[in-house]
């Protein structure tokens, strides 16, 4: 990752733009400390998908009525 001061970062901006756009991050910096980051726009914004996190899972037939007699047990009455 390229750390650029803010002079610098104004100064070549351009060839900072190429470095983004090559996949690399650019961190601006104002007086040596970080105020923001350059990153690609398709860059992963470091939270992973879930899509696929529950594969495998499997939900019983019965699932609508599992617990049924110990529900009306503790409320009482019949759904």
């Amino acid at each position: 990752m390229v750390t650029a001061n803010v002079h610098e970062a104004k100064t070549h901006f351009s060839r900072l733009l190429m470095q983004v756009a090559a996949g690399e991050s650019v961190v601006i910096a104002k007086a040596g400390t970080p105020v923001a980051k350059l990153t690609p726009v398709d860059a992963p914004t470091g939270v992973p998908k879930r899509i696929g996190f529950m594969a495998g899972l499997s939900v019983p037939d019965d699932f609508d009525t599992m617990g049924l007699q110990e529900i009306e047990a503790l409320f009482g009455g019949s759904t």
